[in-house]
């Protein structure tokens, strides 16, 4: 039954993904409002078809604070990165370079709002996420990043990414971390599971901590559910 459920999510999911983006592209043309609300019932419809298709669940522990804020948030599956969407208020998101240079669905991001990174680029791909973080901060929206710098298998907690501290320091904003279990009902393969995701909201980190410290808080508080995990093992 899963693998079933998960065909027919594929089968409604990715063409009617095709549509949205369709619509916002031309959207664009008119009105960035316009990109904004069509994401955002781009992400509403993906909550729908998870819950009462996968029956998967998704909880949020903790609340998401008003106002222009730095969310770090652990990264497991796809489906944080569009639940994040309404949750952080439709951020400005950083993402990987192919994405954004996929046609049409590329296209539709960079009319959203997004901050691209060519993660083998080095100190070049540095020096632009600063760039575009400057210009993300003049926007008032806030800012997500995937901190460990691509999906991670569940059990693992790697170091974060000097991407990280780069945009903390250039944005001055406070950090929201968010930790989260979706890689168990919802991993690499087609089959995704039913299930209870948690959304894990963490205390706010203040801006203009020391690399050390900020990294030492942020990494422990996007991994708290792991970390609950090995313990109760």
């Amino acid at each position: 039954m899963p693998l079933l459920r998960s065909l027919l999510y594929a089968a409604i999911f990715y063409p009617l993904t095709l549509l949205w983006v369709i619509s916002g592209l031309v959207g664009s043309l008119f009105s960035r409002r316009f990109t904004l609300a069509v994401v955002r019932s781009w992400a509403d419809l993906n909550h729908w078809l998870v819950e009462h298709l996968l029956r998967i669940r998704v909880r949020v522990e903790g609340a998401i604070p008003q106002g222009q804020y730095l969310f770090a948030v652990k990264h497991q599956s796809m489906l944080e990165t569009l639940e994040m969407v309404p949750l952080a208020h439709l951020p400005v998101i950083v993402i990987k370079r192919e994405l954004a240079d996929i046609p049409l669905f590329g296209w539709m991001t960079r009319c959203y709002g997004v901050i691209p990174v060519e993660r083998s680029a080095g100190a070049r791909a540095l020096r632009q996420l600063v760039e575009d973080g400057k210009r993300a901060l003049a926007t008032g929206r806030s800012v997500i990043i995937y901190p460990e710098g691509t999906r991670v298998p569940v059990g693992e907690t790697p170091a974060l990414r000097s991407g990280f501290v780069a945009l903390y320091r250039t944005l001055g904003l406070p950090v929201v971390p968010v930790a989260t279990d979706s890689g168990r009902p919802w991993g690499r393969g087609i089959v995704h599971r039913p299930g209870m995701v948690t959304l894990k909201v963490g205390d706010t980190i203040p801006a203009g901590l020391k690399r050390d410290e900020v990294e030492q808080r942020v990494h422990a508080a996007i991994n708290a559910l792991e970390l609950a995990s090995e313990a109760r093992a």
